[in-house]
Order: C-alpha cells, then sequence, then structure tokens
C-alpha cells in the first residue's frame, strides 16, 4: 500500500473504513447518483482499503449497468465509499473523501467529471 493512510466512515459509526492512497484530489461527478449525494470521490486499489466494521450494517444500491456497488450505512444513511471495477479490470473502491476522519477539505482539489454523458 502506498499514499497516505486515512481512516473514516458514516455519520453514526456503524460503517468504517481505513485507506492508504492520495486524497489530495477527488472527482466530482454529476451522474443521476452523484450529484444527489455530492460525494466527492478518490479512488484505490481494493487491497488499500480495509473495511472495519461488520458489512451487514451496510445496504447496496445499483442501478443501471448494475456495475458499481454505492454502499451506504443502514442506520444513517451516508455513503462513506463505493466498490467497482477499474477500467484495467481489478477491483477498486471509491472513497467518498467527505467521510474521511479529519480531513481539511479545503486542501482537496475537486475535478467536475461529466457522468451523466459518459
Amino acid at each position: 500500500m502506498a499514499g497516505q493512510e486515512v481512516r473514516g466512515g458514516c455519520h453514526c459509526g456503524k460503517v468504517r473504513f481505513s485507506a492508504r492512497g492520495d486524497f489530495s484530489a477527488a472527482m466530482s461527478c454529476n451522474c443521476s447518483i452523484c450529484q444527489k449525494r455530492g460525494h466527492w470521490l478518490a479512488f484505490v486499489p481494493a487491497g488499500d482499503f480495509v473495511l472495519e466494521t461488520d458489512p451487514a450494517a451496510m445496504a447496496d444500491y445499483q442501478f443501471n449497468h448494475r456495475r458499481i456497488h454505492h454502499l451506504f450505512c443502514t442506520n444513517c444513511g451516508v455513503g462513506s465509499f463505493g466498490r467497482g471495477t477499474a477500467p484495467d479490470g481489478s477491483a477498486m473502491v471509491a472513497v467518498n473523501v467527505r467521510c474521511i476522519d479529519d480531513i481539511d477539505l479545503s486542501t482537496v482539489t475537486v475535478t467536475p467529471y461529466d457522468g451523466r454523458n459518459a
């Protein structure tokens, strides 16, 4: 694992994770779900992500091509991360940087992504 190690989770604490990666930059997608959820996403290989709590604390929402698992806490509803596949076929996790403990969001470079037209 390379990069910065962080911890984070949902609002109520039922979903907790640790991850290693570059969280100084994030993507803001305007697809039908990301725009409504307001996530800023940073992508890490699945091997650099550890779910520290019971997966049963989360629900999975999929739509359209059903390639991305939009996971969220069944108690507070916050989506701290999602799971999917990178363009090269490897498993990846999209970390919602807004859910990283003690992150200074003013230091994150946010790049828009036109997921609506992708």
